[in-house]
């Protein structure tokens, strides 16, 4: 498939006559074709008046309709072939099998909306029954469930190529819920972009969707995505990416005239906790398991495991020696883009004149910065000096970890206490450890959005159950997820109808139920129809 590097609006390609950038391969440095093109005000506008008038159409639509639309995308994802992972190995220096990986992580994710989405619970349909003896206020008819917001800004991240961008859970939660998506390409990988949009267009033709219900706008410069968000018919916004940039956004969204929700996952430090019980059981174990999470990916995960804590000890003292010999054998491999080289580059050098700091140990090979290579680098300190220098508990994004040595539990307590918000807590320990630190379990749980026994941050599981979120600055709102269907939460809002007609109610709250959905009738929950 031949890329064109033009805005995809509504299905129609649009040339641009404004700047131009291109994806370089992270690996080689070389510049790949075609040049892309920094999306206009008008171009955009014309993206989101067409998302506004496929609204209407595309919330109206059956649910099996929707279903149906999202597994077509499934199966175009697929049918693009070798030629897409290709593509996104190019933009990114990712192995295919990786590329593979996270191909075959969308195409799942995405069916589970479909499925969610017949199902129909996750629309929360309530009944209260009227009741006109009532003194000395008769009660009425109440009905309610979620219904889609509108127009859904999504921006692509730069670690996820696939599965947090064009084709990921922001977009599929959105399309799903009712919500036609406008997506800002990744500016690294704007040719993957451009390919996974095109298997959406091909869905929504056969599925006979509307053709507003998606667009694609690329550009690099912050003036592109800072126009999508500030537009007045733009209902709700995703972002996965760092603290600054979600940061910017989010105050955007919260600036303008009539505010919107906007959906930061901005990426954190996500400690590990080792207490003593499990220490000296498998020290060995858990520095397998530690380092290999650390270094999946480079490092290049929002869940890297950026800080360890535990008592100082001969076990501690082995469990460091140990974590340190496999760090040295890490080799160093190609970061994203030239970005995230040079930040985790500067990160890492103030962090070796940090003198709260001692440089535990690094890769032995030296790192290629015309590949943009990262070594893997290990720091260690104390409790104290966690807490002289708080800027130590900020993420730095890539292979980086830093072991915390602590004179007791308190002091693992103290630590606890001090955290930011964390997308990941991870507690290894025996059950015997955990009944005696009731105190720092109570307080690890006020810190994070997922809370891990005895396993790592890294390889996060995709299904039903799962919350990707936390407490700023993990996430702009805690409340939500942005992997797994909760995420479909973040685009609806519910209404509520009073004493409405039966017949003009949607079909969820009418008395016969014919889709057959789970209601809450009466506070009880149940798929009976309504019976007078």
């Amino acid at each position: 498939m031949e890329l064109t590097g033009k805005q995809l609006i509504a299905g129609r390609e649009v040339s641009s006559t404004s700047d131009s950038f291109q994806a370089d391969n992270p690996a080689t440095g070389r510049t790949l074709e075609p040049a892309f093109f920094e999306a206009t005000t008008a171009e955009i506008d014309e993206a989101v008046a067409a998302a506004l008038e496929a609204f209407d159409s595309f919330k109206s639509k059956r649910a099996e309709a929707r279903a149906d639309f999202l597994d077509a995308i499934a199966d175009e994802t697929l049918a693009l072939g070798d030629e897409f992972l290709e593509r996104t190995a190019a933009e990114t220096g990712y192995p295919l099998a990786r590329c593979s990986a996270e191909r075959d992580r969308a195409i799942n994710h995405t069916r589970q909306f479909a499925n969610l989405i017949r199902e129909g619970s996750w629309l929360d349909a309530r009944i209260d029954l009227p009741d006109l003896t009532r003194k000395p206020i008769p009660k009425p008819d109440v009905r309610s469930l979620m219904q889609p917001l509108g127009p859904v800004a999504v921006f692509g991240a730069s670690n996820f190529p696939i599965a947090i961008s064009v084709l990921g859970a922001d977009t599929m939660s959105a399309f799903a819920s009712g919500c036609p998506v406008v997506v800002k390409g990744h500016p690294a990988h704007p040719g993957t972009c451009e390919l996974a949009a095109r298997a959406i267009y091909t869905a929504a033709e056969k599925a006979r969707m509307p053709a507003g219900v998606f667009s694609l706008i690329q550009g690099r410069s912050h003036e592109v995505g800072t126009a999508l968000v500030q537009h007045p018919d733009i209902t709700a916004a995703a972002f996965t990416g760092s603290l600054a940039g979600g940061r910017a956004l989010f105050d955007i969204a919260n600036q303008r005239p009539v505010p919107i929700p906007f959906y930061a996952e901005m990426g954190s430090v996500n400690p590990l906790f080792i207490l003593p019980g499990a220490l000296k059981s498998r020290a060995s174990k858990i520095a397998d398991g530690f380092v290999a999470a650390l270094t999946q990916g480079n490092g290049q995960f929002c869940t890297n495991p950026g800080l360890v804590l535990g008592n100082k000890s001969e076990d501690w003292a082995r469990f460091s020696e140990l974590v340190k010999e496999k760090v040295m054998a890490v080799a160093p491999a190609t970061m994203l883009h030239a970005g995230i080289h040079s930040a985790y580059r500067s990160g890492i050098e103030s962090r070796c004149e940090n003198e709260a700091l001692k440089v535990l140990g690094h890769s032995s090979e030296n790192a290629d910065d015309d590949k943009l290579e990262a070594a893997a680098y290990l720091f260690e300190t104390t409790q104290q000096g966690l807490a002289d220098d708080p800027t130590l508990l900020d993420e730095l994004f890539g292979p980086c970890s830093t072991l915390v040595s602590c004179d007791g539990l308190e002091d693992m307590v103290a630590v606890a206490k001090s955290l930011k918000g964390s997308l990941s807590v991870t507690i290894h320990a025996t059950e015997e450890d955990l009944a005696n630190q009731k105190e720092l379990i109570s307080i690890l749980q006020t810190k994070t959005g997922r809370l891990i026994f005895n396993g790592y941050p890294v390889g996060l599981e995709v299904c039903h159950s799962i919350h990707h979120g936390g407490p700023y600055p993990a996430t702009t709102h805690s409340h939500y997820t942005s992997v797994g269907t909760r995420a479909i939460e973040r685009f609806v809002r519910p209404i509520c109808y009073q004493d409405w007609p039966n017949s003009m109610l949607p079909i969820e709250l009418q008395d016969a139920n014919p889709r057959g959905v789970f209601r809450l009738l009466n506070g009880q929950r149940t798929r009976d129809e309504v019976v007078f």
